[in-house]
């Protein structure tokens, strides 16, 4: 057996930078907690024309890019992907999303020196547990790792359901860096930037996508200003729903006190935490189950910087707060309890601040990264100590 730390392990995912999301996060900001030198990253390339056979040195480690906007299974990125594990002398594979790229894995067994593998969940998989074909494609994938983890029980009973009995699975989270992500910070240059004054602020920070329930947001801002005349909704991030998003806050009235603030990279969001009063999103499940949340990282980030947080009850979200203890969890379609929820943090500070104190509390001994990539190395030991 080879010694631990002479080790190469290949991250393969399309959730790298520059490409921004909470899963993107979460890959990244483990990938950075292995030694440089014991790990390599394979990835898709946001430019395509741009030579895929050099390393992108942006990073302190190896990041391979291959030729497609989009990483998929096909014999050609899984060639790829085999002769990065040969050049850099991998033994291990850590498949940043199982589905589908974890479909490479007997290949990338039969060709290199790759014995050990993991393949993460989010929550997407959930729609892959519930649908006929993909259902067989994530069993295989199940079959074919060491270990499959996963967020939260909302998501690991339909995706263990889809599993060949015998499938090992484990829990494996993401974390915050409580250093960067703190209460204190100067929201000051956010405020000034977008108008904001001394207004109070609810945050939401996400893709604007009907999941993510920004218009439940919109639509209860009318009734949260009966109460707190002068409060603000500031959106944070992109995505196919703005120009929606921005007549519906028309529609409603609310259009000078909703901000669409565009998207912005991961390493801004403390400043934009630290400017807001309450964070917010109230997401919801679509299509039948299909579509649901994983968890949602910036409930974390959110809580971190000391604000109270109001998740929707979709899919992993609540697992991100404790109700009536750092923030609440409301049906993400009630305009009503989302509404009434953040009033009553508007219009009480102080309970604002008491749920905040205790949501970094909670983040700080439950939820960092270095807990993360402590649980990532042991299945990786666990899984090659039983070969």
């Amino acid at each position: 057996m080879t010694n631990d730390s002479h080790r190469r392990t290949l991250i393969v995912t399309n959730d790298f930078p520059p490409r921004q999301g909470g899963i993107e996060t979460f890959v990244r900001e483990l990938a950075d907690r292995f030694p440089p030198d014991e790990v390599v990253v394979f990835t898709s390339s946001p430019d395509p024309t741009t030579a895929a056979s050099a390393p992108d040195g942006s990073f302190p480690y190896p990041v391979i890019r291959h030729r497609a906007r989009t990483l998929l299974p096909t014999p050609r990125a899984t060639a790829h992907a085999a002769s990065v594990a040969r050049q850099y002398g991998c033994d291990r594979v850590w498949f940043g999303a199982a589905a589908p790229l974890g479909l490479m894995a007997g290949r990338l067994r039969q060709t290199t020196d790759i014995r050990t593998v993991v393949a993460t969940t989010h929550g997407h998989e959930v729609w892959w547990a519930r649908t006929p074909g993909a259902r067989t494609l994530l069993r295989r994938i199940g079959a074919q790792a060491d270990a499959l983890t996963w967020l939260g029980t909302s998501t690991r009973r339909p995706i263990e359901a889809a599993l060949a009995p015998g499938t090992r699975t484990a829990r494996l989270v993401p974390g915050v860096d409580t250093t960067v992500f703190r209460p204190g910070l100067d929201g000051g240059p956010v405020r000034d930037r977008y108008g904001l004054g001394r207004r109070p602020v609810i945050l939401c920070a996400a893709r604007l996508v009907p999941r993510k329930g920004q218009d439940t947001l919109i639509r209860a801002l009318p009734w949260i200003r009966r109460a707190v005349p002068d409060a603000v909704l500031l959106l944070v991030g992109d995505g196919p729903n703005a120009l929606e998003l921005r007549q519906l806050a028309r529609t409603e009235g609310v259009l000078d006190s909703v901000v669409l603030a565009g998207g912005h990279p991961h390493h801004a969001l403390p400043s934009f935490y630290a400017a807001a009063n309450a964070f917010a999103m109230p997401c919801r499940t679509r299509k039948r189950g299909l579509e649901m949340e994983g968890l949602g990282i910036v409930y974390l980030e959110a809580a971190a910087s000391g604000l109270p947080v109001l998740a929707g009850d979709s899919g992993g979200a609540p697992d991100a707060v404790r109700e009536g203890e750092t923030g609440h969890v409301v049906d993400g379609r009630s305009v009503a309890a989302t509404a009434d929820r953040l009033t009553r943090l508007l219009r009480n500070p102080e309970l604002a601040r008491s749920m905040g104190e205790k949501g970094r509390h909670w983040v700080q001994t439950e939820w960092t990264w270095d807990l993360s990539y402590t649980t990532l190395k042991g299945l990786f030991h666990s899984a090659g100590s039983a070969q």
